[in-house]
């Protein structure tokens, strides 16, 4: 499904939001990118021609007609309130066009853990008996292993 199929209708203060940051040359170019493949989806260009035109991948402009779908009922709703400020208008916009949070993998330390090595890092190495100047990564991860700060690194 694209944005020409649900027949987005945009709000003129949304609209006006995601023209300025379509154009912008300070904002994250994702963002603008964002906004580029949401206006041209509402203008009726399909995934497959707007990625010829952006350079991305159909997927991309897919995806984001279907994020937009998801925010555009409730960017409408707040627009069409007088006392939503134009601030929150944008502050919105931006919102929807964000990145989602990705949880990425647990942390393998804890912050007590992470703490004791950057202090084991920040120790000159003759106080640990260690016949260099300075510790390498792997002499560090011995004397981690050796002091009990973690299992292994």
């Amino acid at each position: 499904m694209n944005l020409r199929d649900a027949a987005i209708d945009l709000h003129a203060r949304v609209r006006s939001v995601l023209d300025r940051l379509s154009r912008s040359r300070t904002e994250e170019p994702r963002l603008v990118e964002r906004a580029t493949l949401v206006l041209n989806g509402v203008a009726g260009l399909s995934h497959a021609e707007q990625g010829r035109q952006l350079g991305v991948d159909r997927q991309r402009a897919r995806r984001w007609s279907v994020r937009w779908q998801q925010a555009n009922d409730r960017l409408t709703k707040a627009a069409s309130e007088p006392d939503t400020s134009d601030r929150e208008i944008e502050r919105m916009v931006f919102a929807a066009l964000g990145d989602k949070y990705r949880s990425g993998t647990p942390s393998k330390f804890s912050a007590e853990q992470v703490t004791r090595l950057i202090a084991l890092a920040c120790e000159r190495p003759e106080s640990s008996n260690i016949p260099v100047n300075r510790l390498t990564p792997a002499e560090l991860a011995r004397e981690a292993v050796k002091r009990g700060i973690v299992e292994s690194i």
